[in-house]
């Protein structure tokens, strides 16, 4: 028996679209009882901030067959049937593969992403128009166990205050669980490796005022009770949920964006599908214009370059990754045998 099928008009910029929404009353979220045409009508209301702040950039989507319930996985490649109005990319991976990548640049690309049982929304750092050089500098600060959001509100302050002096503005969202997410915008004029090292020198100040609550330490068994730096999301091809996107969460939480003067008081399972569009109705995109005034990363480079010299050097590269110039051994700390790695992090052969 066929799925229910029904058309939804979609208000594009230059012409209104009809989009098919294949079964509309599947359930995406069972605890909150939020149906597949709901998510899609989610989208449509906030498509103008998730656009300002995912759109003209290679994204990948995270597709629920099932819902929450079933098992997700990842879509990079325009799958075949893909729309005229979905755009896309060819992009160069970690690996030197490069392949098109999806691009949303409109209200009915998102609404088809949806109908293709997309929940989650992973945008690049990067612009479609020059996908090799990040026009943002991104930092996750992910709680670590016997930490929460409380914690990671105050490391999101003072690493406000490390990227003011380095130049940078620093804008903040949720991350729709238990994290923060904080976004400088920048000039496009340094690829990803080196927007990496400026995350790592801005990640290493951060670390060196609050040693106590915060960590760079790549392996979990070093990180303690502390708020954990992530700089590898800053990579190529290494992603976080978008602005405005759902989670694939019991609550149907969002990534919300939200002013410092109020994240204080946010409490993350607030912001939820169901919940931001009254939000921005009311409040409006706390995110707007963010790009009008990007910066440069130029004194971050040069942290970098003094924490260099004064010996401490690259950081651990995720294990999809090839092994790169001056990464540590990728063997867990407590696993190490010295006499096994040479001076390069490479392993010794007997």
């Amino acid at each position: 028996m066929a799925s229910e099928r029904i058309p939804l008009t979609v208000a594009d910029p230059d012409v209104e679209r009809e989009v098919v929404l294949s079964s509309p009353n599947r359930v995406i979220w069972p605890d909150a009882g939020i149906t597949k045409a709901e998510l899609a009508e989610y989208l449509q209301i906030v498509s103008g901030p998730f656009l300002e702040a995912n759109g003209n950039r290679p994204v990948s989507l995270e597709r629920f067959r099932d819902g929450i319930a079933g098992d997700g996985f990842f879509s990079k490649n325009p799958p075949k049937g893909t729309p005229e109005y979905v755009d896309a990319v060819t992009v160069t991976y970690n690996s030197g593969r490069r392949h098109p990548q999806i691009v949303l640049n409109r209200p009915s690309a998102i609404v088809w992403a949806a109908q293709m049982n997309t929940i989650v929304f992973h945008p690049w750092a990067s612009l479609a128009s020059d996908p090799d050089n990040p026009v943002e500098l991104r930092i996750d600060l992910d709680p670590q166990p016997g930490t929460g959001f409380s914690d990671a509100i105050v490391a999101a302050h003072a690493l406000r205050e490390v990227l003011s002096e380095a130049g940078l503005d620093a804008f903040m969202k949720t991350s729709g669980n238990r994290g923060l997410h904080v976004f400088a915008p920048i000039e496009p004029s340094h690829e990803f490796l080196e927007v990496r090292h400026a995350v790592i020198a801005a990640g290493r100040e951060l670390e060196r005022r609050m040693p106590d609550r915060v960590t760079m330490n790549w392996w979990k068994e070093e990180r303690g009770e502390r708020i954990f730096i992530d700089f590898n999301q800053a990579n190529r091809d290494r992603t976080m949920a978008g602005a405005y996107s759902p989670r694939a969460l019991p609550g149907a939480t969002v990534s919300m964006p939200v002013r410092w003067d109020e994240l204080d008081g946010v409490d993350p399972s607030s912001f939820t599908v169901r919940s931001v569009p009254s939000r921005l109705e009311e409040a409006g995109d706390a995110w707007a214009g963010m790009q009008q005034k990007p910066g440069r990363i130029d004194t971050l480079l040069a942290w970098w370059q003094r924490d260099t010299e004064a010996g401490l050097g690259e950081l651990s590269f995720p294990p999809e990754f090839p092994k790169m110039p001056g990464e540590p051994p990728r063997v867990q700390p407590s696993k190490k045998v010295a006499a096994h790695w040479d001076e390069n992090g490479d392993p010794v052969e007997e």
